[in-house]
């Protein structure tokens, strides 16, 4: 079947030809009747081949482009952008069986994700167009990985934008409820159906051991969720609070603690904000200090209340730090850039009246790779730092 043509503006036309994958609606002259979901071809206004998209009917990112060749997109040229994205995994199964296979984009598999942990995999297909081809994508997993189970956690927001219902569960095999996952020699507890994003934060991983290499003494990790930070940073120091607001989170972490034999870590529900407040008043210090909140902006409208946010936690935690203690400090709202982030901090270093050092800026793992010219998949800024005086 020959595809549709889909005419994009010069504006659009640019865009990718500079590395973008997206064209958005205003950028699309011409689509009529091709269908949701499907490979089209993209042409410019002169009628030059560009490449080859999914289409979206319903988002206002209508086309993610695929390939800048004309080729057969079939069954075979999926299972090869898999095994490429695969492969360039290779040697993270030494140090960890909990990571991501596919990042979307940066793979060049836009609106594709899928997580390993251990001989489990998740599957989420975010556009019409991966959706229109998920039987297919469970099929070839299966083929190429032989995984115990395949699952969809497909419950996120973003399909609402593609027009697509919320769903999870399996698509492929027998999964259990739980499982366990080990990450640089810590243990965890995961539920792919229960838990965040597709069953853990897997972002963080690498950072978790950078966090690891400079702490010391008394820690405190603030935003814990499961622990992911807490239990690295037990291997290091003398004792660790961790304080997430959700009582199942505390759960969660309590159990990969007892899993772990941490015993040096305690757990607390509590809101981060008033926690540290309550800690400053009460002269209490600290050696160590790790802020990983949620995503405070998850648009641009959010972002001065965001600034508000990021600075205020900050500020409070470079004041309950010792002098030669380190903050480990986070955000990963994609719309809060890593200047802003260096701002932020250093307005809340100011205003505490203290001297940081920056030891280091980190992003997120390896397996969530940042394809240059699509700045849209770099979201996770870490900074670690020293107060000094």
């Amino acid at each position: 079947m020959m595809k549709q043509n889909v005419v994009i503006s010069r504006r659009g036309a640019e865009r990718v030809r500079a590395g973008h994958l997206w064209i958005y609606r205003s950028d699309v002259r011409a689509s009529a009747d091709v269908v949701g979901g499907s490979v089209v071809s993209v042409r410019d206004e002169r009628g030059r081949f560009i490449g080859q998209a999914l289409y979206s009917d319903q988002s206002e990112i209508t086309l993610r482009l695929l390939t800048l060749r004309d080729e057969a997109i079939d069954r075979e040229w999926w299972r090869g952008r898999l095994r490429a994205s695969v492969a360039r995994r290779t040697g993270l199964e030494r140090v960890a069986d909990a990571y991501r296979l596919v990042y979307s984009e940066g793979d060049l598999l836009p609106s594709l994700i899928v997580d390993k942990y251990g001989d489990v995999l998740v599957l989420q297909t975010l556009s019409q167009g991966t959706d229109a081809v998920k039987e297919m994508l469970t099929e070839l997993l299966a083929d190429e990985l032989h995984p115990r189970a395949i699952l969809e956690r497909n419950d996120v927001r973003v399909r609402e934008l593609e027009g697509l219902e919320q769903r999870a569960g399996v698509l492929w095999g027998d999964a259990p409820a739980e499982l366990e996952i080990t990450q640089h020699g810590v243990r965890y507890q995961v539920a792919p159906l229960g838990g965040q994003k597709t069953g853990a934060f897997l972002d963080q991983r690498e950072n978790h051991l950078a966090a690891r290499t400079v702490a010391h003494g008394r820690a405190l990790d603030c935003f814990t969720c499961n622990g992911g930070f807490a239990l690295q940073l037990a291997g290091a120091c003398e004792t660790v609070m961790g304080l997430d607001i959700s009582a199942e989170a505390i759960a969660a972490a309590h159990r990969n603690a007892e899993l772990n034999k941490a015993n040096n870590i305690v757990f607390r529900e509590a809101n981060v904000f008033d926690a540290l407040r309550e800690m400053e008043a009460e002269g209490k210090r600290f050696d160590t200090i790790v802020l990983d909140p949620p995503a405070f902006a998850k648009n641009r409208a959010s972002v001065q209340a965001a600034v508000r946010g990021y600075k205020e936690i900050n500020l409070r935690a470079i004041k309950l730090l010792e002098t030669g203690g380190v903050l480990v400090t986070c955000t990963c709202s994609y719309h809060v850039t890593e200047t802003m982030f260096l701002d932020i901090i250093s307005e809340a270093a100011s205003d505490a009246r203290r001297h940081l050092q920056i030891i280091e800026k980190r992003i997120q793992a390896t397996d969530h790779p940042v394809l240059i010219g699509v700045p849209e998949t770099l979201y996770l800024k870490c900074v670690i730092a020293r107060v000094i005086d």
